[in-house]
């Protein structure tokens, strides 16, 4: 992809005066400010709408940045190896002398962290002398966006600058893994488990709803295109939309496919586009049809369970 420079150094522009921008991800689009400022922070829940509760991902261009404010480990090392630039988030130790924003963290002791591989923002990341804190650009508990146009839709005029990237190619929120012990997945997401489970080589643990909300995407409500869904859905209600995980042989205006063979990477890139597309066709809900729960599969399943309690 082809970089463009002056939008790189009008986003540059913002972040220094504590402005917040959205920012193109491989994951979904981010609501970014700048890690080390109250001001940026504060501004970021505020304009999310997001309870104080819920920490924010830091994104940084590589761990030799990040080693100023973490504590890493073996287990760090190894999946950063294999997967990043990517789709991971790392919880992490804070170091005393951090100059991360107390506001990111709620004044907890522990970071989300990850190095995003898409090379718009890798350019941002690599020109600025602080990381980003970014959580997904939308209001908070709705669909993240996986364009600029999303990001639009959601704010309009309230964030100073959109830096566009295109399309996420993952269009599912990072794989969320607590390594300071034993290694414990906190949210399912764009790297598959069998995945993780191979460099480790160990049994992982999922706490990925806890009582207790310890890092992003843990709410109990949340990835919500604001109406209803039900789900295992063997048919469709007046009114209501009928999501499928691939095409059907007969077409109703109604139905909606997120993959042409069934592929569960192709299906989860295209889910909260479908959703998003599905809610401003003015639906009053949505059937889906039972998803196999394997691989993405299990990614999928888990953020539509949580808009299911919309």
């Amino acid at each position: 992809m082809k970089i463009n420079l002056a939008n790189i150094k009008k986003a540059k522009k913002f972040l220094y005066k504590n402005e917040c921008i959205a920012i193109p991800t491989e994951t979904v689009y981010g609501l970014a400010g700048n890690a080390f400022s109250d001001k940026a922070c504060k501004k970021v829940f505020k304009l999310k709408k997001r309870p104080k509760n819920n920490p924010l991902i830091v994104h940084y261009y590589n761990y030799q940045n990040l080693k100023k404010d973490c504590k890493l480990n073996e287990n760090f090392f190894k999946l950063y190896k294999k997967f990043c630039p990517g789709p991971i988030t790392f919880i992490l130790n804070l170091k005393k002398n951090s100059k991360v924003s107390k506001v990111v963290t709620n004044k907890k002791t522990t970071l989300a962290v990850r190095f995003p591989e898409h090379p718009v923002t890798r350019s941002l990341l690599k020109q600025i002398a602080f990381p980003l804190a970014a959580p997904s650009a939308n209001i908070s508990s709705r669909l993240s966006p996986v364009c600029s146009n999303d990001v639009k839709e959601d704010f309009g005029k309230k964030i100073k600058f959109v830096l566009d990237g295109g399309r996420s190619s993952i269009g599912i929120e990072s794989t969320i893994i607590d390594i300071r012990n034993k290694p414990k997945i906190l949210r399912l997401g764009g790297i598959e488990l069998s995945a993780i489970k191979k460099i480790l080589r160990r049994k992982l643990i999922i706490d990925n709803s806890p009582a207790k909300i310890s890092a992003p995407g843990q709410s109990r409500i949340h990835y919500s295109p604001g109406i209803p869904i039900r789900l295992k859905a063997k048919k469709a209600k007046n009114d209501e939309a009928f999501l499928f995980i691939n095409k059907k042989k007969v077409a109703k205006a109604n139905y909606f496919f997120l993959s042409k063979k069934g592929d569960l990477n192709e299906a989860a890139k295209n889910l909260y586009s479908t959703l998003r597309k599905i809610k401003n066709n003015k639906y009053k809900s949505i059937a889906v049809a039972k998803i196999p729960n394997k691989g993405m599969g299990k990614t999928i399943n888990d953020r539509l369970t949580r808009a299911s309690k919309f």
